[in-house]
């Protein structure tokens, strides 16, 4: 109910709407002015009144009987200062003179309830808001308003919004004050195009609704504003479209340019399967109309998911795209030979001493664009970039070389995604021998026992849980004879058997290599142990070598890219066609897909395109995001990408109701899985007590009919090369929502930080995580002089196989940039959401979850003291805090922030 407002007037004609500034505007038709002759409070007569038409006024005066029929709202309006927006930091812009004039920013209140007499919408009430000020000091600009509000107006259910200025403007959030039960807020967080647009914005309060609960005011609203965002699936996107619509990835290539760049379209097609992505609507290639042509320098996005000249300049989305078109190509210009590798491991240190020499132009441009890693620019006289030393490097030069650290990395390093239980024995290939040779793998029983050194027998081993494998010979090979078509590429199918000692810590047994029949030559497989003896010490690390380039382009490609970032994007479309914006739902996922369509377009166009940075300095080389397409169509299970699942997957665990978190790990001194697990069930927590808040009977599942076509199109859609798939959860009861929003938030979250975080504290020294293998193994069909060249100059040949000096500072820079934290990041279960906030229960609920993370902290810190747990605490051994919920801005190795922003 609004608050009536009492008037006493003196006798004489009153308008109480002033023309400038407070309209009630019904459904068309012409506006009617009333006036009133008042008279004395004292008076017992009616007031005179005279009725006149007007076309032009919109306006009304509301007789005087002792107590008024409106009340007064006041809205607070907070607009974003941002670059190339109405706001002005340099002259008075027209936009100022109108800011000025209190008519640049337009603002109508909708009621919730359609009218009872008419069953008729409201009228709306408006107002012109004025800016506060020009005040210059802070991000953010006030504007104000005020409202007379008639007394049957209802509960506010949203509010329209037009920008009358000549530039876009970002609007944070509204709040109405002067109503009995307190402020209503309206959480906006959108980009408001500019007048000639002629675009009136909707914008609903903080009041959650499920479809068949809408107010009956707020019914069309609601509908309209959902079609608008899926738009007719026609024309090409522009900047400003808010439109939400999918299609297949066919603009990874660029063939008009050059027909070495073709890549194929996925998605759509059972050869490459492939999640979906938004539709931009570009014009199709001269040489290949099934592909988008790449002449956009900016690729489309809807414009709110979009953060230039939101998030700090320095970090997200800027940085990166000043990298790759300001950094990498000073650094590509300041390298005269590409291929040249390092001579010595001297010289791969002098990137962090030293630095590299760029040119004499580049200094200026390129002080700014990320301080951390053009300190060396800026702070002194001459133009180097210096690399910061990597704190696993800082701790302990050569934990690159020791072998209980390349083992401890597959539980706590940058890819926790791949290791699995060894089950079966003899291991052996599910591919056709016909194309690849034998299928059986040459790592015996004899090699196993031999290197087990009479702990147990392969069998025991087998049985007791402790013989665990990297495998990457089937998900490989079929990609060995490809790559090795490119030149200075060399990529192995691969298994690497790890033994688990009693004190919890993993040793490497055997490395298998295998090279398919190719150029006429049989199939090759070579196993190599860990040994003292010289040659074999030194194979062995070339070995090593080999499947860390081929690890690091799994992790790339498959944990990160295709995992997190490509498999995300349908679930962020499918939300903002299906869900609307004041569903529950929708807003309790919107927080974990802020900013991730904006990267993954960045990513399209410059890391994982043709000749992009992935292309040219991992192992997958052009085959890259073909690669991700083959492991999306063997692997990916959506049952399968929440924590507890995937690791039941993979031998890690089982379930067992009386263990922490229902799992008893196979490894108990997981880093990953542990710290893993706490963070799930906090979440898991969390969105249980949400769920059920809001569908407290089963039955509200399955006639939510947004939730329902939500899921649906995630499936048959956003995912629709796996919709046939029999593991698909299906969505009847709370249960069922609280498991699949789990699941996709801890993607968001959980999983992006394990996997991206890291990435400079371990790869940023790539011997640690070289991204590619140039050189064969050693013992190849090695002829006479390549054989006594490695005997001469075991380390000369294996610096040869690691990256080029070039490939090697393109990685370490985007590295840097992909780890770092902006200032203004949002850490998972940190900051609620204003609708959170305004709903008690809900807002409870969050605050037990805010308790649970800041004690997760507590709990990671405790866990890396301990001394017992071999795989966190050592001497130069990294602490694992990769899920440590929150942290301070840059490179930190810490943090789980709730999207993918970077």
């Amino acid at each position: 109910m609004l608050k009536p407002q009492i008037n006493h007037q003196s006798q004489s004609t009153k308008t109480l709407f002033p023309f400038e500034n407070s309209f009630l505007h019904g459904n068309g038709g012409q506006s009617f002015l009333l006036q009133v002759q008042s008279r004395p409070s004292s008076s017992n007569k009616a007031p005179k009144v005279r009725v006149g038409f007007s076309n032009d006024i919109k306006a009304i005066s509301i007789p005087f009987t002792g107590r008024n029929t409106f009340t007064k709202v006041k809205a607070v309006v907070t607009v974003k200062r941002t670059l190339g927006s109405i706001i002005s930091d340099v002259t008075l812009t027209t936009g100022d003179i109108k800011d000025l004039l209190g008519r640049s920013l337009q603002l109508e209140l909708v009621s919730a309830e359609l009218d009872p007499k008419t069953g008729l919408e409201k009228a709306t009430v408006k107002d012109f808001a004025a800016r506060d000020n020009f005040a210059k000091d802070g991000n953010d600009i006030t504007y104000r308003a005020e409202f007379k509000v008639p007394l049957d107006f209802g509960d506010v259910g949203a509010i329209y919004v037009k920008n009358e200025h000549n530039l876009e403007f970002f609007l944070k959030d509204v709040v109405l004050e002067g109503f009995p039960n307190g402020p209503i807020n309206i959480a906006c967080d959108s980009w408001i195009q500019p007048k000639f647009d002629n675009e009136k914005r909707v914008f609903f309060t903080t009041k959650s609704y499920l479809p068949d609960k809408t107010p009956t005011g707020l019914e069309r609203l609601r509908g309209e504003e959902l079609e608008k965002l899926r738009g007719n699936g026609q024309g090409k996107r522009g900047f400003s479209d808010r439109i939400y619509d999918y299609d297949v990835y066919n603009d990874f290539g660029d063939p008009d340019s050059n027909p070495d760049l073709a890549r194929p379209v996925l998605g759509g097609t059972e050869q490459y399967p492939y999640p979906r992505r938004c539709r931009t609507g570009r014009r199709r290639s001269r040489k290949d109309p099934n592909l988008e042509k790449r002449d956009d320098l900016i690729f489309y996005v809807p414009r709110d998911e979009s953060f230039s000249g939101i998030k700090t300049v320095q970090f997200g989305a800027k940085a990166i795209y000043s990298v790759l078109h300001s950094l990498i190509p000073t650094l590509t210009s300041a390298i005269v030979d590409p291929d040249r590798g390092f001579p010595y491991f001297t010289e791969i240190d002098k990137l962090f001493n030293e630095g590299v020499d760029l040119p004499q132009k580049s200094k200026t441009s390129l002080i700014n664009v990320i301080p951390r890693l053009v300190k060396g620019v800026a702070d002194t006289a001459q133009n180097i970039l210096k690399f910061e030393t990597p704190e696993a490097m800082d701790r302990d030069k050569f934990f690159w070389l020791r072998d209980d650290e390349f083992a401890r990395q597959t539980l706590a390093g940058l890819n926790p995604y791949s290791l699995e239980l060894v089950t079966e024995w003899p291991l052996k290939s599910t591919l056709d021998p016909k194309i690849y040779g034998p299928p059986e793998s040459a790592i015996t029983k004899e090699i196993i026992e031999q290197e087990i050194k009479g702990f147990v027998t392969l069998e025991q081993a087998i049985e007791q849980k402790k013989l665990f494998m990297l495998d990457y010979h089937d998900l490989f090979l079929p990609y060995v004879e490809k790559v090795r078509e490119v030149k200075d590429i060399v990529l192995y199918g691969s298994r690497t058997i790890f033994f688990l000692n009693p004190d919890g810590t993993l040793r490497p047994l055997a490395i298998e290599l295998v090279r398919p029949p190719i150029d006429g030559k049989p199939q090759w497989k070579r196993v190599y142990t860990p040994s003292w003896h010289s040659t074999e010490g030194w194979l062995w690390r070339h070995a090593k070598a080999h499947v860390l380039a081929t690890d690091s382009t799994y992790h790339q490609l498959v944990a990160h890219w295709l995992r997190t970032h490509c498999c995300t994007e349908p679930y962020i479309i499918a939300t903002n066609r299906q869900l609307s914006a004041m569903h529950p739902i929708h807003r309790l996922l919107n927080p974990h897909f802020r900013y991730t369509m904006e990267i993954n377009a960045l990513a399209r166009n410059a890391l994982v395109n043709a000749e992009g940075i992935i292309e040219s300095t991992f192992s997958s080389n052009k085959y890259s995001t073909e690669y991700s397409s083959f492991v999306y169509g063997k692997k990916w299970r959506f049952d399968h990408e929440g924590l507890p699942n995937d690791l039941i997957s993979r031998g890690l665990a089982t379930e067992d109701p009386s263990a922490p978190h229902g799992l008893k790990l196979t490894i108990e001194d997981h880093p990953f899985a542990n710290d893993g697990l706490v963070l799930w069930d906090s979440m898991k927590e969390w969105f249980t007590d949400y769920v059920n808040h809001y569908y407290p009977n089963p039955s509200l599942i399955k006639s939510d009919k947004e939730l329902q076509a939500w899921w649906s199109e995630i499936r048959n859609v956003g995912h629709g090369d796996k919709k046939d798939e029999p593991w698909w959860p299906v969505l009847e009861t709370p249960e069922d929502l609280i498991e699949i929003v789990t699941t996709i938030a801890w993607v968001t979250s959980g999983h992006h930080a394990a996997v991206n975080f890291g990435q400079y504290t371990y790869g940023g020294y790539f011997p640690n995580r070289p991204t590619i293998a140039r050189t064969t193994m050693p013992d190849e069909d090695p002829t006479e002089e390549k054989w006594k060249f490695f005997l001469n100059k075991p380390e000369t040949v294996l610096l040869n196989s690691f990256p080029s000096q070039m490939q090697a500072t393109k990685v370490m820079t985007i590295l840097d940039v992909l780890s770092s934290h902006s200032p203004d990041e949002e850490y998972i279960g940190d900051v609620p959401e204003p609708s959170w906030k305004d709903e008690p229960v809900i807002k409870a609920a969050f605050e037990r979850y805010n308790g649970r993370m800041k004690e997760f902290e507590g709990i990671i810190d405790d866990r890396n003291a301990n001394e017992d747990l071999k795989n966190r605490n050592g001497a130069g051994m990294m602490p694992y805090e990769l899920l440590k919920p929150f942290s301070k801005p840059g490179v930190t190795g810490k943090g789980v922030p709730n999207s993918i922003s970077i």
